[in-house]
């Protein structure tokens, strides 16, 4: 577990504020169940909150919404749909906390390993923080893909029309060397 840091409990909200300070589009912040496995990619960091599910994710919501940088694309376990109350007591009272919580905000439900995947991929260039919760419930983790604040895919999709539409070459000169 040597590429993994693990906080003091009493430090996760601390150090949630500090990486989203630095984090910007293509970073990914989870709050993650119990279980959740300790990734050995360099690029993931893990914390332990010591809190529930819900608190933990009540407050990386609560600091989200503060950040005007960055907007989460938020993604659950399809499988969570499927698990029973028989198989895990409590998990209808967490979808349902959850439907509530995420009311008004867009979410993306897919199997389990794909989402691994993504984050996986995304941790080969850019940063994940890891917060482990309480949870003892399987596929209750939640993945926040961080996307800028400040520009969508619209406007994007618009410059790089532009861009491909207007075959100008601009060539900048330096004044100074007379370099082009």
């Amino acid at each position: 577990m040597e590429n993994q840091s693990l906080k003091p409990i009493a430090e996760w909200k601390e150090t949630l504020e500090k990486r989203l300070l630095l984090f910007g589009h293509r970073n990914w912040l989870v709050v993650a169940d119990a279980a959740y496995p300790a990734q050995s990619r360099p690029g993931i960091e893990t914390v332990i909150s010591g809190v529930s599910q819900q608190v933990a994710i009540e407050g990386v919501l609560e600091y989200l919404r503060a950040c005007l940088h960055i907007r989460p694309i938020i993604h659950v376990d399809r499988e969570l749909e499927f698990v029973t109350e028989e198989d895990a007591p409590g998990v209808d009272s967490y979808r349902k906390w959850l439907d509530g919580v995420m009311a008004g905000i867009t979410f993306h439900s897919s199997p389990h390993d794909e989402i691994i995947s993504r984050l996986d991929e995304a941790a080969q260039m850019f940063s994940v923080l890891v917060i482990k919760s309480t949870m003892a419930i399987p596929y209750t983790s939640v993945f926040f893909e961080l996307d800028c604040g400040y520009w969508n895919a619209e406007s994007e999709a618009r410059l790089r029309s532009y861009i491909s539409n207007n075959s100008v070459t601009v060539h900048h000169q330096d004044k100074q060397s007379g370099i082009a």
